[in-house]
């Protein structure tokens, strides 16, 4: 059996874009997105404001709550980078647990923890 390779992204920010539910060919909830983050960080003793959009993805239990989720709320979401497609590389952060910070959706949380 393989090791498994650490994997694990955390990240706070503004849901900007929440796409169409669809569904996989077996039936599972699909739905992709993006989150902005805005901060301020410290790095090498000198403060820097950061900024990022990063594609996010959920599948099944997760895709139907980002679903109802409204533009512009807060989130915390963890999870993994994987790249969008074999064609592009660019990273894309699968949600394994996603937490509303504000809004309608104040205090609903999923994760993949029983």
């Amino acid at each position: 059996m393989q090791e498994q390779v650490r994997n694990s992204f955390e990240i706070e920010g503004v849901l900007t874009e929440v796409g169409a539910l669809r569904y996989s060919p077996g039936g599972v909830p699909v739905l992709a997105g993006r989150i902005e983050h805005r901060s301020k960080q410290v790095e090498a003793g000198v403060p820097r404001e950061v900024g990022l959009e990063l594609a996010i993805a959920a599948v099944g239990e997760k895709a139907s709550l980002l679903a109802a989720a409204r533009l512009g709320c807060t989130a915390r979401i963890t999870g993994f980078l994987a790249a969008k497609s074999l064609r592009s590389r660019t990273p894309v952060l699968h949600i394994d647990t996603i937490e509303f910070l504000e809004g309608t959706n104040h205090g609903i949380q999923a994760s993949n923890e029983a």
